[in-house]
């Protein structure tokens, strides 16, 4: 039964929150696998290269969020569209802070964040309106389920 709910919270969206809750996914698996990739190379001192304790933290952290975002998501939950916006936000922020010192050193190195700012700002500007969708689908009566 929980496949046909998940079909059914899915197939209630209008294409455009599907495709837009697809490149979310997307997006928080990559995130996931590589902060996964990190840890394993660089076991839980992956982030040492960043002075800031907090961040270090928070970048280990994000093995649990992205994909606990990812799940929420997936299950069309509007508290995991709140959690992925709150976690690229403060993902695209740490990582802008993190890196602030090659502004003055080596600006062309901060084309490798372009991925992640894009995809960050992707995120911010679908968070209300695919909220609402969804809350909206919720909201509607759903068919009655046939009886067994």
């Amino acid at each position: 039964m929980v496949g046909f709910e998940l079909r059914e919270r899915w197939g209630a969206q209008p294409l455009w929150a599907r495709w837009v809750l697809a490149v979310y996914l997307i997006g928080l698996t990559e995130g996931t696998g590589s902060h996964i990739a990190d840890l394993v190379r660089g076991g839980i001192h992956a982030y040492a290269s960043f002075p800031q304790v907090p961040l270090q933290v928070f970048f280990v952290s994000l093995v649990i969020l992205d994909p606990l975002a990812a799940v929420l998501v997936g299950l069309v939950r509007r508290g995991g569209i709140w959690l992925a916006n709150a976690v690229m936000v403060m993902d695209v922020s740490a990582n802008w802070w993190g890196n602030r010192h090659w502004l003055r050193d080596d600006p062309a190195q901060l084309l490798w964040l372009m991925p992640i700012t894009l995809f960050g700002l992707f995120v911010v500007a679908f968070a209300v309106p695919l909220r609402r969708t969804v809350a909206g689908a919720a909201s509607r009566p759903q068919a009655a389920l046939p009886s067994a």
